[in-house]
């Protein structure tokens, strides 16, 4: 499966941005999906989480409230939004799929959080 990470880009502190990752070669309906994000000089850590049926949903504590992740099993498409970015924030966002108990990744997304 080859996952493709957008919507990221360069924002203001307090605003909003919309990640999305397509999926191709496989349908993502019967999988657990994700967002990592690994900021400069530090490991990728897990941000946000979504099970098959979007029945279940974890998040990093430092993103509850503020983000939000969704899917459209249709449209092999998975969706992070992101409001009320900090600098903290700062990272590239990769997308990633939960086959057989590992976690894998496409490419990321660049995403760039001012002051």
């Amino acid at each position: 499966v080859q996952l493709q990470a957008s919507g990221g880009g360069l924002v203001q502190a307090g605003g909003s941005l919309r990640l999305s990752c397509a999926a191709s070669g496989r349908s993502i309906s019967t999988y657990d999906m994700a967002w990592f994000r690994q900021a400069p000089g530090k490991e990728r850590e897990l941000v946000a989480s979504i099970n098959r049926s979007s029945g279940s949903r974890y998040y990093l504590d430092s993103v509850k409230g503020r983000f939000a992740i969704s899917r459209d099993n249709a449209k092999n498409t998975v969706y992070m939004q992101m409001n009320s970015l900090q600098p903290e924030d700062t990272g590239v966002y990769y997308c990633a799929i939960l086959l057989g108990g590992i976690w894998n990744w496409g490419q990321g997304t660049l995403v760039t959080v001012s002051s």
